[in-house]
């Protein structure tokens, strides 16, 4: 009996970019402005059909700070209505047991909440490759071959029964684009063989509840050792501002 389990971990991570801020004279014979924001019309405006939070003029807008103080000034994505939240829907996956020559799937569902002004991402990468206690593997997927030989960081075909090992394809929001339907795997990058994560998911747009789902698929020869398989897929959610 072949049995594999998936176990996911996941981090989520915070990236604040800051941009070094030249001071500005602004001064003639007839004014001096002593401050670099000229907004006239920022605040907080309301209606029965709205609500507006703007500011206006501001040139040095991000996040800045030294000893004794922090400011977080202009474009106010520090006010996001939308906070950053990531979800995964099931963290411990069962591909059953395992027939050869006959493909065994399971899904997870990627869920991203991002109000930023910045760019998010999410990236995965596997703690080695399917295993037994004992030091049977289930090797890394390569797809189906030849000109569909895949990569970490390139989806190709994988549709044969007899193409073996174990990967991911990816379908939903702000996934890679080589994921170009259900039949394009990848091989997850492995820290063992120190591999960078792969990105799974990422965008520079706001949005609201972005799902995606990953779908783990693993495929045996007839010659594949009886056991029990595992493997960790870590995931890191990072937000920029």
């Amino acid at each position: 009996m072949k049995r594999v389990i998936l176990s996911i971990a996941f981090v989520v991570a915070f990236l604040i970019l800051i941009t070094p801020i030249t001071a500005i004279d602004m001064e003639s014979s007839r004014f001096k402005i002593e401050s670099a924001n000229t907004s006239s019309a920022a605040g907080n405006k309301a209606s029965t059909n709205y609500k507006l939070s703007d500011t206006i003029g501001q040139v040095a807008a991000g996040e800045f700070s030294s000893t004794g103080y922090v400011v977080k000034a202009g474009f106010q994505y520090i006010n996001s209505v939308i906070p950053f939240r990531f979800t995964i829907s099931n963290t411990n996956i069962s591909l059953g047991n395992l027939v050869p020559n006959t493909p065994s799937t399971a899904t997870t569902t990627l869920t991203i909440y991002f109000g930023s002004a910045g760019q998010y991402q999410v990236t995965a990468i596997e703690q080695g490759p399917l295993k037994t206690l004992s030091g049977n593997s289930i090797p890394d997927t390569a797809c189906d071959g030849g000109a569909n030989t895949c990569s970490e960081s390139s989806a190709k075909t994988w549709s044969s029964s007899s193409a073996y090992g174990f990967g991911y394809n990816m379908s939903g929001n702000d996934i890679p684009v080589d994921f170009s339907n259900s039949t394009y795997y990848r091989p997850f990058p492995d820290t063992t063989a120190a591999e960078s994560p792969a990105i799974v998911m990422s965008s520079n747009n706001v949005g609201s509840n972005r799902q995606s789902t990953m779908t783990f698929k693993s495929n045996i020869s007839p010659i594949q050792p009886a056991g029990n398989y595992q493997t960790i897929i870590n995931f890191v959610a990072t937000p920029s501002f």
